[in-house]
């Protein structure tokens, strides 16, 4: 006599083998990005390196140190002119002023102020604009460590073409080495990560849709370990 698995006991295999497939996708995607955060933290920058001349500096406020930091570079003749984006819309060029322990006097000659920026993709757009007014080729990008890998790879979207050179602003509160003893770094760059990885697949998107309409993408960062 021959035996007829019944119909219940095909789908039932049916659901599990589904259940086991998203199972394996899931935990294959939880340690894609475990590991992708570990390549992440460990390519930050632990120091300041001084970069080469260009056109101009774009600094993106969140700290203090980074406003000093891009007015130093200005003094030295890092470049023609300075952006500061993403400033307050109540804070004044005064107390920006007192921001730079160096060369607040060209302020009035050689810095131009953003107050319209609310995150990084509007520092991006702001940063773009700004470039496009002065045909510049080449920015240094003043910003914190930790936050650098996401500001470059939102400017790098909507500015092809123009080379973007990191000039990263090492917080001392920010433990880089044994980062998992310390909660607060943790957390921050946690959340770096996880803003990181959308700014990274707009930066992927844009670029496929330039391969497909020009044939061809133009990303230029600095590696600023190069001389």
């Amino acid at each position: 006599m021959t035996h007829v698995e019944p119909e219940s006991s095909s789908a039932f295999e049916l659901l599990v083998g589904v259940l086991r497939l998203i199972f394996d996708l899931v935990m294959l995607a939880v340690v894609m990005l475990v590991i992708g955060f570990f390549i992440f933290t460990g390519s930050i920058e632990r120091s300041q390196l001084e970069p080469r001349t260009a056109d101009g500096i774009a600094v993106l406020t969140g700290g203090a140190a980074r406003i000093d930091k891009a007015m130093k570079l200005l003094t030295q003749q890092k470049a023609k002119r300075l952006l500061i984006t993403g400033v307050n819309r109540t804070t004044s060029t005064e107390e920006l002023k007192q921001l730079a322990s160096q060369g607040d006097q060209l302020f009035s000659c050689c810095v131009d102020i953003d107050k319209e920026a609310r995150n990084t993709i509007d520092n991006a757009t702001e940063t773009s604009q700004w470039v496009a007014r002065n045909h510049y080729t080449s920015v240094i990008v003043v910003t914190s460590n930790y936050h650098m890998p996401r500001a470059l790879a939102e400017l790098a979207r909507v500015m092809p073409g123009v080379t973007l050179i990191p000039y990263s602003v090492v917080d001392n509160n920010v433990h880089l080495d044994r980062w998992w003893t310390f909660p607060g770094t943790t957390r921050l760059l946690i959340s770096e990560y996880l803003k990181y990885l959308p700014a990274l697949a707009r930066l992927g998107a844009t670029q496929l849709v330039s391969k497909l309409i020009t044939g061809k993408t133009t990303v230029a960062i600095e590696d600023p370990t190069e001389p």
